[in-house]
C-alpha cells in the first residue's frame, strides 16, 4: 500500500474476452461510484501497454502494463482514490499476482462473460470496414474465453450476454462488496 493512499482502498479488475465490454462496464462502475461520492479512478489497462515493439517473450506487453500501473496507481492513491476500476485481462494466476502488487493494494477480479455470437456481433460491429483487425477479434475471442474458463483467475463473473450496461455494473459493484 502507498504512504498516503486512504486506509481500505481497494481495486477491480474486469477481466475477459475481447469483445465482452470490460472497458464500457468499467465507465459505468466508476459513474455509479461518482453518484455514491466515492472517490476513485477508472483505468483501460490496454492503453497502459500500447507500445511497440513488445519485448521478445511477452506478447501483450504486460511488463510496461505493470511499469505503468504502478505509477499511475500510485498517483491515484495518492490522491485521495479509495477505488481504482480496471479494465483489461489477465490469463494467469501469476499475472494476477503482479498485478495485486502493482496497484499495491487489495484485488478483486471480476470476469464478464457473453455469449461467444453476441460477442462476435458487437466485434462486427467495432471493427466494421477492418476485416483484417476483425478476423483477429473473432479468432481470439474464442481463443482468450477458452483460457479464461481454464485458468478461473475471476473471484466471480457477471454475464453481459442481455443485460443491459447500468445494469451489469450495479451487479459487479454489489458482488464486489463495493457498496
Amino acid at each position: 500500500m502507498h504512504a498516503d493512499s486512504p486506509r481500505g482502498a481497494r481495486a477491480l479488475l474486469i477481466n475477459g474476452t475481447v469483445g465482452v465490454g470490460k472497458t464500457t462496464v468499467a465507465d459505468a462502475v466508476g459513474d455509479l461510484l461518482a453518484e455514491a461520492g466515492t472517490p476513485h479512478a477508472v483505468l483501460d489497462l490496454d492503453r497502459l501497454r500500447q507500445s511497440w515493439p513488445t519485448p521478445p517473450g511477452d506478447r501483450f506487453n504486460f511488463g510496461m502494463l505493470l511499469r505503468n500501473l504502478r505509477s499511475i496507481a500510485g498517483n491515484y492513491l495518492d490522491a485521495g482514490a479509495t477505488r481504482l476500476v480496471l479494465a483489461g485481462v489477465i490469463e494467469q494466476h501469476d499475472e494476477r499476482k503482479r498485478l495485486s502488487d502493482a496497484v499495491g493494494v487489495d484485488l478483486t477480479v471480476c470476469r464478464l462473460r457473453a455469449a461467444l455470437p453476441v460477442i462476435h456481433k458487437r466485434l462486427a460491429h467495432r471493427h466494421d470496414g477492418e476485416p483484417e483487425t476483425l478476423r483477429w477479434h473473432l479468432d481470439r475471442s474464442a481463443e482468450l474465453d477458452a483460457i479464461l474458463s481454464r485458468v478461473a483467475v475471476d473471484d466471480f463473473t457477471i454475464d453481459t450476454t442481455t443485460r443491459s450496461v447500468p445494469d451489469v455494473a450495479a451487479s459487479v459493484i454489489s458482488a464486489a462488496d463495493w457498496q
